[in-house]
């Protein structure tokens, strides 16, 4: 076993779930003060560990989406990947923790910037606080062994919320779930087809003009929704289906006069338009969460575009598509999109990935990476991302190919030979 996966396994026994991350970062902080490492951690949890005076830098986000049973993990490997027991892994971005401790351990003279809370917000390189040396950084959150990453899609968070009103019922009430999808990525997942639970749901309800006693869904914002739950008041004794789980429960006095189902099954959820230049979506929704809870109901949406221009055009139209339901509209957490930019770094990164590979493509990918932020507070230095093979992150079916961690470290490190002289 490598030390890389060594390690990888080792701090998926530290709990690391976005916004509770603190026994990762003291590990991580005891960790390079063990090898003569200079520390220091920010007021948000970001954590620079430096030695001697650097020209590159490598950076990873330190928190991972936990799905299942994570953030009790067991990592086990099958057929070259290695994989977690029902719950996400961590791969994202831990794998890339692991290979900046391996570096740290050996002893090379480079910063090592690990940010807090990326997976929600990208909390850590929006409030960074460090003053950064080096000429070069080196993302390491792409999920793709051959691919260099020179750009990626902006995104904003929103959510809408209304108060209902409870209608007498005197129908039969039945719960209707929907369990155990793929699930995946909001973003570099979003054009594979994978069913979203809650429109699923909402469709099946609304072809049935059902109800709406209750309706409950999703995970987590950045991650196609896997599971979905409702009650509902309706006309019939029963309800036959193959596909949905259904159990006639005890009859409520009451259902919402809203028509939750349409205005879920309505949405626009998926890619709404491609970029064939780029060869990713350009802009794309994930209806991520719905639930209701002391009468209003909440429906929670990410929006992702390679460009501002989209993005604020794209939000404005979905805030208008729920206002005009009488919601709420509250948009949060908004990060930059990062602007394809083909530097000298890049056409380096590209050649040494090609030389240790064998191929290699230089791409935008539809998903945050922090480089767009940080890009913006840094603008003196160089940036390109890469990584491992990672398949459906955020979700309990996430495994990263074993082979491209080694190939990939391999050219993590042909690049610290090259551009840290």
């Amino acid at each position: 076993m490598s030390k890389i996966i060594e390690y990888f396994i080792a701090i998926s026994k530290i709990p690391h779930c976005s916004k509770n991350t603190d026994n990762l970062k003291n590990f991580l902080v005891d960790f390079g003060k063990s090898f003569g490492y200079e520390i220091s951690v920010d007021s948000v949890n970001n954590i620079l560990i430096k030695k001697g005076n650097p020209k590159l830098a490598l950076q990873a986000h330190y928190d991972m989406v936990c799905v299942g049973d994570a953030p009790d993990i067991e990592v086990y490997e099958e057929h070259g990947y290695l994989k977690a027991k029902n719950s996400s892994l961590g791969a994202d971005n831990g794998i890339a923790i692991a290979m900046m401790m391996t570096l740290i351990e050996d002893g090379n003279e480079l910063e090592f910037l690990f940010t807090s809370d990326e997976e929600v917000g990208l909390i850590g390189a929006n409030g960074i606080d460090f003053e950064i040396k080096s000429k070069y950084m080196l993302n390491l959150d792409s999920e793709e062994e051959s691919e260099v990453c020179i750009g990626c899609a902006g995104g904003v968070d929103i959510k809408a919320t209304k108060r209902l009103k409870k209608i007498a019922n005197n129908q039969n009430c039945f719960e209707i779930s929907l369990f155990d999808l793929p699930g995946g990525h909001s973003g570099v997942d979003i054009d594979k087809k994978i069913p979203n639970a809650l429109f699923e749901l909402a469709k099946f309800l609304k072809d049935k003009d059902a109800k709406i006693i209750n309706f409950n869904g999703g995970e987590r914002t950045n991650s196609i929704p896997a599971n979905a739950k409702a009650i509902i008041a309706f006309n019939d004794n029963k309800i036959d289906d193959d596909i949905f789980l259904v159990k006639e429960v005890e009859k409520y006095d009451y259902y919402y006069d809203e028509d939750i189902s349409s205005i879920i099954s309505d949405f626009k959820h998926g890619v709404l338009e491609f970029n064939k230049s780029l060869n990713v979506p350009n802009i794309s929704q994930n209806l991520a969460i719905v639930s209701i809870e002391d009468n209003v109901l909440s429906i929670e949406v990410s929006i992702r575009a390679m460009s501002m221009d989209d993005l604020d055009r794209t939000s404005e139209e979905t805030t208008e598509y729920f206002k005009k339901f009488g919601f709420d509209v509250e948009r949060r957490d908004k990060y930059p999109a990062w602007k394809p930019d083909i530097n000298d770094f890049v056409k380096n990164v590209e050649k040494i990935m090609r030389e240790e590979i064998g191929r290699s493509e230089v791409k935008a990918i539809h998903a945050g990476l922090e480089c767009g932020i940080l890009k913006q507070k840094y603008p003196y230095i160089e940036f390109a991302s890469i990584g491992p093979t990672i398949y459906f992150p955020h979700s309990k079916q996430e495994m990263v190919e074993i082979n491209s961690i080694h190939s990939t470290f391999k050219v993590v490190k042909r690049i610290i030979k090259q551009f840290n002289m």
